[in-house]
């Protein structure tokens, strides 16, 4: 699609995450970067290298670590393991470049995770926006982009939703607050085929719609977006939370259990699937 795609000079977040995850370990068997270095037979700077994602390392140095660690989470090393060796090229790599590096990131950990969880309180989920929608968006950056740069970010967050929209792909569930549902970015044509649009996808046998009204006893969180992707394992799950900087992902497990009590929490005070249907056809003829 894009000509002339540059090499991406930092590690991805999935890349890093397999440092991270190494680097918890060291520091939990209390050992040095001298004395995994020592283990592997590499100079320590390779080690911190391996942990900040910069230096591939093989499977079968995972397991090794994992031993002189001490690590008895079978489940946990096996699927490390496997996202240290994957070397899938993914549909958004034919945006570097044209679209800031964190959103990239946002689609790697769409497509590997094992099922996601939204909650969005101003903008409807990226994955369920129209393009004219997601268009709207994108013309209120500041600084302005260029007509390139914005057709590409269109173009990619219309390809994230053919690939996390279709029959097929992994469960996803959508708490929308009513204030992101009323918001007429493009205006009210615009709002209202957004809504349409979220009805259809609703209605799509992996796809779970919630609405958090304004009648709900408040809400968890910040108010910014937020996406809860799962791992393979419950300790390689990610969230990752919108900022105006780029996307902030996090990992470790006390933020993974706080936020999945948030979405608990917003699970249980929003309407369910069939309720919430109505009331965004309900809300369609209002706007």
């Amino acid at each position: 699609m894009l000509e002339g795609m540059p090499p991406r000079t930092t590690p991805t977040v999935r890349q890093e995450r397999v440092g991270i995850e190494l680097r918890k370990m060291r520091d939990s068997a209390g050992r040095t970067t001298a004395q995994a270095g020592a283990r592997l037979g590499l100079d320590r700077t390779k080690i911190t290298q391996i942990e900040k994602g910069y230096y591939p390392v093989s499977a079968e140095r995972i397991r090794i670590l994992a031993s002189d660690y001490e690590e008895s989470d079978v489940e946990f090393i096996q699927a490390l393991s496997h996202m240290a060796e994957e070397r899938h090229r993914g549909w958004w790599v034919e945006y570097r470049g044209s679209v800031p590096a964190g959103f990239l990131d946002i689609s790697e950990m769409e497509f590997f995770a094992q099922g996601m969880h939204t909650y969005q309180v101003c903008h409807i989920p990226g994955a369920m926006q129209t393009e004219e929608y997601g268009r709207a968006i994108f013309q209120d950056v500041y600084p302005p982009l260029s007509p390139r740069l914005l057709e590409a970010r269109v173009e990619h967050r219309v390809q994230r939703s053919a690939f996390l929209m279709t029959a097929g792909a992994q469960p996803y569930t959508a708490v929308i607050h009513e204030a992101a549902l009323r918001m007429r970015f493009g205006g009210r044509e615009a709002a209202q085929r957004q809504l349409e649009q979220l009805l259809a996808y609703s209605e799509l046998p992996h796809v779970t719609l919630r609405v958090l009204t304004f009648e709900a006893n408040g809400f968890k969180g910040a108010g910014q977006g937020i996406i809860y992707a799962r791992g393979p394992v419950p300790r390689l799950d990610t969230v990752q939370l919108d900022a105006v900087g780029g996307p902030t992902f996090l990992h470790e497990q006390r933020q993974l259990e706080n936020y999945r009590h948030i979405f608990e929490t917003m699970t249980d005070r929003s309407l369910p699937p069939r309720q919430s249907r109505n009331f965004i056809t309900l809300l369609k003829k209002e706007i």
